[in-house]
């Protein structure tokens, strides 16, 4: 008989035992879900980057890429965490093709569940993945993507335009060279990035007095732009305003086809490195840029260019390489100010009308649109000893006062 009882005993004693150890178990768990203090159990924040890693616009998605990466490491003094998650990024080639950009997106999405949106290189290719932030409820954070309708017309509320748009371009290039009694005709391409472009060029120029007189579009792949300029010529401005994004540029046959001989001055804004190398006959040219490494005096450019050489073999940064920093300085702000909370109400109602400090000093999130407002700069072309391209040399900051667009998402 005792060696019965001594035996249920031994069982009671584990049952007890093992119900402890569940209860115990299950009070951890429970800790942990409602938010305890091990930081190592929260999952990691991801950001999806679209970008033309190849394409036409290869070149500005390597700038922009580059400039994330340092933007990330900046803003978290190099964890890249906040609030005690970890931040992830995840980089997907759109081709420069809105369908690859969609693929992507979808992707990104579903399969890689991210929190944030990021890009694109191309207009065309972010104007096909903005339904998709709506869709699935992400805000998104577009970079270098210039187009109006990002923020006008295709506008969502899960939409923040780090980059600067065409109307803020526009404003900068008729500050530059508009003014009454002035004639003025303009290339772009034929897409929605030129579209917009021109039309608000049109518009901030008309303010100030001149007239247009010549509206010449361009396939978006075209080597061969004789028939474009020709028709430009005939037409007689006494300004030639060219936007243009792309590695397959203009400039050249704007020089042999001889266009500022035949009294037809050329302005524009400034480009990247590559293709500032192919400016040499518009030395004198007065324009606008949005970003040369030189240009602008704060922390934060310090920063920037010092990394990028150090980082990349001592090379500068490059025109879209603040872009991608600011985008990545706007989330990691974000997050801070959420205490790592990427719920994307919580994010918007947070983002909207916030500031951050960027390599081109203060940009603020417009509350009506997510358009961030910023600083351009009026620029003149020179030759300088040592630099084997024309280089933009300041003639002011054009403030985000000066440069806030129209709000046209309503």
């Amino acid at each position: 008989m005792k060696g019965y009882q001594g035996k249920w005993g031994l069982i009671g004693l584990l049952i007890f035992m093992m119900v402890f150890a569940s209860a115990c178990s299950s009070d951890k768990s429970s800790s942990e879900s409602k938010g305890g203090t091990n930081t190592d159990k929260k999952e990691p924040i991801k950001i999806g980057v679209l970008a033309s890693k190849t394409g036409a616009l290869e070149a500005y998605g390597k700038q922009t890429l580059r400039g994330f990466e340092l933007g990330l490491d900046y803003a978290t003094n190099g964890k890249r965490e906040v609030a005690g998650r970890k931040i992830e990024f995840i980089v997907e080639d759109t081709e420069t093709k809105p369908e690859v950009a969609v693929q992507k997106a979808t992707k990104l999405l579903e399969e890689d569940n991210v929190d944030f949106l990021v890009g694109s290189s191309s207009s065309a290719d972010t104007l096909a993945v903005l339904p998709l932030a709506e869709e699935y409820q992400k805000v998104m954070v577009v970079e270098p993507a210039a187009a109006d309708s990002i923020t006008g017309s295709e506008f969502n509320k899960y939409i923040f335009h780090s980059a600067r748009n065409s109307s803020q371009d526009a404003v900068a290039g008729a500050a530059a060279i508009a003014k009454k009694g002035v004639k003025i005709a303009t290339l772009a391409p034929d897409y929605s990035f030129g579209r917009d472009g021109v039309a608000a060029f049109k518009e901030a120029a008309k303010k100030l007095g001149a007239e247009i007189v010549k509206e010449e579009y361009a396939d978006p792949a075209a080597t061969d732009f004789t028939s474009n300029i020709q028709k430009i010529i005939d037409a007689k401005p006494d300004y030639l305003f060219v936007v243009w994004a792309g590695a397959n540029s203009p400039w050249k046959q704007l020089s042999d086809m001889k266009v500022q001989e035949k009294g037809i001055k050329i302005s524009t804004g400034a480009p990247d490195i590559a293709a500032l190398s192919t400016m040499e006959p518009l030395i004198g040219m007065e324009g606008f840029t949005v970003y040369y490494h030189d240009l602008q005096k704060n922390k934060i450019n310090d920063w920037l260019v010092a990394e990028h050489k150090k980082r990349f073999n001592g090379d500068v940064p490059d025109l879209f390489t603040p872009g991608g920093m600011s985008a990545a300085i706007s989330i990691v702000e974000a997050l801070k100010k959420t205490n790592g909370n990427a719920d994307a109400d919580k994010l918007i109602t947070t983002m909207e009308g916030m500031s951050f400090e960027t390599p081109k000093g203060k940009m603020t999130y417009r509350k009506e649109d997510h358009q961030a407002l910023q600083s351009l700069y009026a620029i003149k072309l020179e030759k300088k000893d040592g630099v084997p391209y024309p280089v933009p040399v300041l003639i002011r900051e054009l403030t985000p006062e000066e440069t806030a667009p129209p709000i046209r998402n309503k």
